[in-house]
């Protein structure tokens, strides 16, 4: 999952993004904050479970097959061996390839799970990056895990009081809506100039206002 978040812009398209965050902010007192993280979380469970049950179906087909082609005879002591074997082996391999292939590691991971982790990885990040800090209590996050596939918006208590609570979801689509045309630097600059719109028709741009946070965010 490293490097999904460099990967998911390239160098122009973070340029244009920043651009369009300080021409939104030169019209309002509010911070909005674009980031890109590779993922919310590792979720070691689904290279467990991933692991866990491509070696048990590998272990059974090939004892099946080893039981078929023995014609007669008892038990013998390689007999007895083979189910565990194999599936020692398969399961370090397969737990290692769900650790390393993101699309085989979403099979394992739950809607629920995902939702629930890019949830708490922006209310982490929001904090982290001083976005609850802001002189008006105006920041907005725009949070993208690239992984899960997922955005997320946070807004603080002083724009998120004044705005209905299914407007982040609007901006939410508008990323979405970008990326699927594969054109996610477009999709960003529209949800920022939509913030934008939101917080101007409240906190409209002061004379002493200054850029208080980064515009734009790429964490691998």
């Amino acid at each position: 999952m490293k490097n999904l978040a460099s990967k998911f812009l390239s160098d122009p398209e973070k340029q244009t993004i920043q651009a369009c965050v300080k021409e939104v902010e030169k019209r309002t007192s509010g911070e909005i904050v674009p980031m890109v993280v590779s993922a919310s979380y590792h979720y070691p469970m689904s290279n467990m479970i991933g692991g866990l049950i491509f070696a048990l179906l590998i272990a059974i087909a090939v004892t099946l097959v080893y039981g078929i082609q023995k014609s007669w005879g008892g038990v013998t002591a390689l007999e007895l061996w083979v189910f565990p074997a194999v599936f020692a082996v398969a399961f370090l391999l397969f737990h290692e390839l769900v650790k390393r292939i993101s699309w085989l590691k979403r099979i394992f991971i739950t809607k629920a799970e995902i939702a629930e982790e890019v949830e708490e990885a922006a209310l982490t990040s929001f904090y982290r990056n001083g976005l609850n800090n802001t002189r008006d209590r105006t920041g907005i996050l725009i949070f993208i895990s690239v992984f899960e596939r997922k955005a997320y918006v946070l807004a603080d208590e002083g724009i998120n009081s004044k705005v209905k609570s299914g407007v982040w979801q609007e901006v939410v689509n508008l990323i979405v809506d970008g990326i699927k045309q594969h054109h996610q630097a477009d999709g960003i600059c529209r949800a920022v100039r939509r913030c934008g719109d939101l917080i101007r028709e409240h906190f409209p741009i002061k004379a002493d206002d200054t850029n208080e946070l980064d515009n734009l965010i790429v964490e691998d």
